[in-house]
């Protein structure tokens, strides 16, 4: 009987109570593994539950892996993630909608690294022109999904993983307090 309980609770190396990324939605809990008939076909499936958004979704146990359900990041490769935001932003001299479409797949695509890519090209500091509607949207978005899954991983807070997001990104270039007493300079040397 042991067997037979342990055989419910895993399978495609994911388990009950686990914490795992769906690309569309990011960071969900899985918390049963059920049988139900659909169509007249027996389907396995998972039931991830998505506390922040109260969602639950239904997954096929057969389709998880391909269409982009995974395990939560390893803390390496969070921090791999954490160092992109400290780079320079790279925005491309695109059309606005074309550039908006591209930070949408990227979100959705559920991987870290690219999110983190989001956040970087799309974040202001205070001394920064403001955004735009859509581009404050697409940022939240990422920085959410980035935030839920640091938070995950490093076993901390929503907030304290937006602290840590926003402390990585004011260490880039020309950004936080660096970039303000540049500023100051500036015009101090203009007067």
């Amino acid at each position: 009987m042991a067997a037979a309980s342990k055989k419910t609770s895993q399978r495609q190396g994911f388990k009950t109570n686990e914490f795992i990324v769906y690309p569309a939605h990011g960071v969900g809990q899985i918390t049963a593994i059920e049988d139900q008939e659909v169509a007249g076909h027996k389907l396995e499936l998972f039931v991830v539950e998505f506390q922040k958004d109260k969602m639950r979704l239904k997954v096929p146990v057969a389709k998880a892996l391909s269409i982009g359900m995974r395990k939560l990041s390893e803390p390496g490769f969070v921090e791999r993630a954490l160092k992109i935001l400290q780079g320079r932003a790279r925005v491309k001299r695109t059309m606005w909608s074309r550039r908006a479409q591209e930070y949408d797949a990227k979100i959705n695509s559920g991987d870290l690294i690219s999110i983190a890519e989001v956040v970087r090209d799309l974040y202001r500091a205070e001394n920064q022109p403001e955004q735009s509607y859509s581009e404050r949207q697409l940022y939240e978005a990422a920085l959410d999904r980035m935030a839920r899954e640091i938070a995950a991983v490093n076993k901390i807070s929503d907030t304290e993983a937006v602290r840590l997001i926003e402390t990585n990104l004011n260490k880039g270039p020309k950004r936080g307090a660096k970039a303000e007493n540049d500023e100051t300079s500036a015009q101090e040397e203009a007067a």
